[in-house]
């Protein structure tokens, strides 16, 4: 295979993709600040990490994969001031944090699984790895590089002089007042939060532990031994205790980039001492609700029930998301969502005519077909350009099928669409087709069982298939089989 090209947001160019460890992809997701439900914006993010995902496993690779839930910490205001989000949903809902946290972390990954997004190998909760973050905070005040002030611990952006790398900000420009209110208290304007003191305006924080143990504490009294994490700290822990202090991939919303991204490269680096954090950061473009930013005022705020609302499949969007490069910005529009729905199908109705339709007639180029479909993955994740090629594939196929009821090599353009899926995971299988050695030796001995009246047996073939995500069709005195998603 040809490798792999990502723009590398950290060196503002293309790169050719190389792991850390050979076969082995070591990867990170901004995941949801769990204060209410994922907007349409945020899903797009989550769905350019699975569509990254499922290419590098296309690609041979293993994926560990960690997407983040922020539980706590994170505050309405870049600049370390005003309610935590999840402090704030609670009182304007009249619950419990915690119980607020874990109905939207439900509900994410219900839309999750309703947009086919594969499960990560974890998805830590930034109120579960306090310990871990208060280990990293106390070993940047060791080394100096942190300080602490009357209302919580700041990272000391002058002590890391790679500061503004990934977002092209230089630190003089950096001024108080343009991203960060003035704090008379702080080192440099560009400071952040690593760690907040139930004080002032945090005084009656709700979600607390004691600086010292990193225990939970109970109580709405002032009291500066105790506070909660700034938001950027809660991904560099989670990362380092999933994944190592150095990782291959990190991904995110656009708008992640500064100050998030910023201050998680900076915050690992001095704690690990490493050259790097990640590797390669790659971001999704914002989207546009008919060419306006999306906003409640407006009317505009889409959630996928929201659109399920509307009549429209999840996978849908699925698809419209995936119909443009993720580094060009996506409008978002009701008729796109249309079209979006009306190209499933028309992938879906060839799938389904290539399974009922013979194997006589002409042979299409399905290789060629292919090469087109992973060179434009391997530029970038060009999606829309691999989407082209396959449509491209269809035409044909269809024209095929219409002239002479069915394609010579129909099995390898059925193993073609199969491998297009387990990527873009738009479609629904009732029945494969592709050859595959290992299912048909079983499908056989389960026939022979039959044939001999040994039904445990075939029963036993049957339920071992089922394990391994394939399911057994009987149908017309012939088996076929379609695996589960």
């Amino acid at each position: 295979m040809n490798p792999l090209h990502l723009y590398n947001t950290l060196s503002n160019s293309l790169e050719e993709f190389k792991p850390l460890h050979p076969g082995q992809v070591l990867m990170y997701n901004c995941g949801p600040t769990v204060y209410n439900f994922a907007h349409i914006g945020n899903l797009s993010s989550y769905l350019m990490a699975d569509l990254l995902r499922r290419y590098l496993e296309y690609k041979g690779y293993e994926v560990k994969q960690v997407m983040n839930i922020t539980d706590v910490g994170h505050l309405v205001s870049d600049s370390d001031t005003g309610e935590d989000k999840m402090e704030k949903a609670a009182r304007e809902q009249q619950q419990d944090p915690m119980d607020i946290a874990r109905k939207y972390e439900q509900v994410f990954h219900e839309d999750r699984k309703k947009l086919h997004i594969k499960d990560a190998m974890a998805y830590p909760r930034a109120s579960e790895y306090i310990p871990q973050q208060l280990e990293a905070v106390k070993k940047l005040l060791e080394q100096g590089i942190a300080y602490e002030t009357s209302d919580g611990v700041y990272f000391d952006v002058s002590q890391f002089p790679d500061y503004g790398q990934l977002s092209n900000n230089k630190l003089e420009d950096l001024n108080a007042g343009e991203r960060v209110e003035i704090d008379e208290e702080k080192r440099n304007p560009a400071d952040f939060a690593l760690w907040k003191k139930c004080t002032g305006e945090n005084a009656h924080h709700i979600l607390r532990w004691s600086f010292e143990t990193g225990e939970r504490v109970s109580g709405l009294e002032e009291d500066v031994s105790v506070g909660f994490p700034g938001w950027h700290i809660e991904c560099s822990a989670m990362a380092s205790a999933l994944l190592g202090e150095t990782i291959d991939i990190h991904t995110g919303g656009e708008d992640n980039i500064f100050p998030h991204h910023e201050c998680e490269i900076a915050q690992s680096r001095a704690v690990s001492g490493q050259s790097f954090f990640a590797h390669y950061w790659v971001h999704k473009r914002h989207i546009f609700v008919d060419g306006e930013k999306m906003s409640k005022s407006k009317g505009n705020f889409y959630t996928l029930s929201d659109l399920e609302k509307k009549g429209f499949e999840p996978l849908a969007y699925r698809y419209l998301i995936f119909s443009t490069h993720y580094r060009q910005n996506t409008n978002f529009t009701l008729k796109g969502m249309e079209d979006a729905t009306k190209s499933i199908e028309r992938l879906q109705t060839f799938l389904e005519s290539l399974q009922e339709a013979s194997d006589q007639g002409p042979e299409l180029d399905a290789q060629a077909a292919r090469e087109k479909f992973e060179h434009s993955l391997d530029d970038d994740l060009n999606s829309s350009g691999a989407l082209a090629a396959v449509f491209d594939l269809v035409k044909e196929g269809n024209k095929a099928i219409a002239e002479f009821g069915g394609i010579k090599n129909r099995l390898d353009l059925l193993k073609f669409l199969r491998d297009f899926d387990q990527i873009f995971a738009i479609l629904s299988w009732d029945v494969e087709e592709e050859k595959d050695p290992e299912i048909e030796m079983h499908i056989t001995r389960r026939n022979e069982a039959r044939a001999n009246k040994d039904f445990d047996k075939a029963d036993e073939i049957r339920d071992q298939l089922k394990e391994k995500g394939v399911e057994l069709i009987d149908k017309d005195g012939r088996t076929a089989w379609k695996r589960v998603k």
